[in-house]
């Protein structure tokens, strides 16, 4: 990693970072205002060999001295020092609770011991600190005495004298704040670091790079809203989600420009990556630039294109395969009218057999004869077969990929589910990508006068029994031409479909066939 990679992950992390920083100062705070108040009380002692005043006789003293400093200073917190301090003082407490409280130190290179005794009484500190100073110059007095000898050579001074301290020498507040800050700090940055290790989801399109040489065709930008208003297209199609859909739908347009896919699935690894939401959104982008889109719901387990979208999906995609109805009985027209979608219909108790049927070959062989462009939503891949079994019948495959829910190796398991039944993987869709929006997208907010009706359409709005000023179908209000007996005797007579497209119009002459064949209660 390098030193953006680490910025990144404390700018994705902060939120860790700071709480665990914030739980170590405070549990340092409470630790230190917790516990019992300690003083400290020391008295300083000076090393010298007495004997004759030479400078030969005065080096070696110093050298002899600094090497005995050592052996003096373990010697302070023996039992043959502390036990008699005890006695002397009448303690409350054994040699070695005492020895635990007592500390002793030689500065380098100098012949001075500090001897320091920790104590909840001050007063008590400073007693046990001379007495037990007093006790070491006995005890280093006999100890360096030869036999037969009047007096030792070693002399032990006391140069300072333990007062009683003014205030506490522990806890330390402000030291222990800023261990516990420093403690937090590195503790939070390790986790971060950890979790960012550990953690396989696919948060952008350097995730997407390491699993697949598969080019990413559209970054959809995350929009907590979205939930709210999935039709994003259809609803706010100012917005910078919905340019996000736009300029998916260009890059699906020249996708294979020499073997141009007319079908398409579109399809995930794993549920709630938004493959539903997306599918709807980038059909109803294809229509408004005047593309004629076929939408299937093919999730014959869990459908929600009818749902999303307001139709009645009792009878669909399932009807057709069973053969109770044909595709114009359940095509239903949304929106401008370039869009027509096939609901799921009834769930089947066997999804994969029926999508994978001839029948099935054949819907989207009708369908792809029919429209520019047909767009398939299909179970994920992961869970079920399903989607793997359809991809073999059409141009391709779109792969959601919804950012920080799929990991990475769910999403190499998906490439290689359809790569191993021959599908072509046409690219990938990175869903609810976790970047702001980029100010050159925003679009002033406005509403245009609904524009007047073009003849062809009105004739259309006339023929099928509405107003010429009908009103433009959103998302919430999907256009669905009301089926009439007028229309199905057209059908029958004329033999072709009854839904036109935007702008088209029968002749006169066709017309006037049409009204012949009808019954007379039905002619106009």
């Amino acid at each position: 990693m390098e030193l953006q990679d680490y910025l990144g992950v404390v700018r994705k992390r902060w939120a860790t970072i700071a709480v665990l920083t914030l739980l170590c100062a405070l549990a340092s705070v409470v630790f230190s205002l917790t516990r019992t108040p300690m003083y400290s009380a020391t008295t300083q002692l000076f090393v010298s060999v007495q004997g004759s005043m030479s400078s030969n006789d005065l080096l070696q003293g110093a050298n002899f001295t600094r090497q005995q400093v050592a052996s003096y200073r373990e010697l302070v917190t023996s039992p043959l020092v502390l036990a008699p301090v005890v006695d002397d003082l009448a303690l409350a407490q054994r040699t070695e609770d005492l020895a635990a409280r007592v500390s002793a130190e030689a500065p380098v290179n100098t012949s001075l011991i500090n001897i320091s005794v920790y104590d909840e009484d001050g007063a008590l500190a400073a007693a046990k600190a001379n007495a037990i100073a007093n006790e070491f110059r006995e005890v280093v007095s006999e100890l360096e005495t030869p036999d037969g000898a009047e007096a030792s050579q070693v002399k032990i001074s006391i140069v300072r004298e333990a007062t009683v301290p003014t205030g506490p020498a522990s806890p330390n507040t402000r030291l222990d704040l800023g261990i516990g800050l420093a403690l937090g700090l590195v503790l939070g940055l390790a986790v971060a670091l950890l979790r960012e290790v550990l953690d396989t989801r696919v948060r952008g399109e350097d995730d997407v790079a390491r699993v697949t040489d598969s080019s990413v065709v559209g970054a959809i930008v995350y929009d907590e809203d979205a939930p709210k208003a999935p039709l994003i297209v259809q609803s706010d199609p100012h917005s910078p989600r919905a340019e996000a859909f736009r300029r998916l739908r260009t890059n699906v347009q020249f996708l294979e420009i020499a073997d141009r896919p007319h079908s398409i699935i579109v399809t995930s690894s794993v549920p709630a990556e938004g493959k539903s939401t997306t599918a709807i959104n980038l059909a109803i982008a294809l229509a408004d630039s005047g593309t004629r889109v076929a939408l299937v719901d093919a999730d014959l387990r869990r459908p929600a294109v009818g749902r999303y979208m307001g139709l009645e999906s009792a009878a669909g995609l399932t009807t057709v395969l069973i053969g109770r109805a044909t595709l114009d009985d359940v095509v239903q027209p949304w929106g401008n009218g370039f869009l027509h979608v096939l609901p799921s219909g009834q769930i089947p108790p066997n999804p994969s057999e029926l999508l994978g049927s001839a029948a099935m070959a054949q819907v989207l062989r009708d369908l792809t004869a029919r429209y520019d462009m047909v767009l398939v939503d299909t179970p994920p891949l992961l869970p079920v077969t399903d989607a793997a079994i359809l991809a073999k019948f059409t141009g391709g495959a779109l792969v959601v990929v919804g950012a920080g829910t799929v990991h990475r190796g769910q999403l190499a398991e998906s490439i290689k589910a359809l790569e191993t039944v021959g599908a072509r993987v046409l690219g990938l869709v990175l869903n609810r990508e976790a970047r702001k929006a980029s100010k050159s997208y925003e679009y002033y907010r406005y509403e245009s006068a609904p524009a007047a009706p073009s003849r062809g359409a009105a004739r259309f709005w006339r023929r099928r029994g509405g107003s010429v000023s009908a009103p433009v179908p959103t998302a919430q209000t999907p256009t669905v031409a009301p089926a009439s007996a007028v229309d199905d005797a057209v059908l029958a007579g004329a033999g072709q479909s009854a839904r036109l497209w935007p702008g088209e119009t029968f002749t006169e002459s066709q017309l006037r066939g049409q009204q012949a064949a009808l019954p007379p209660q039905h002619r106009r």
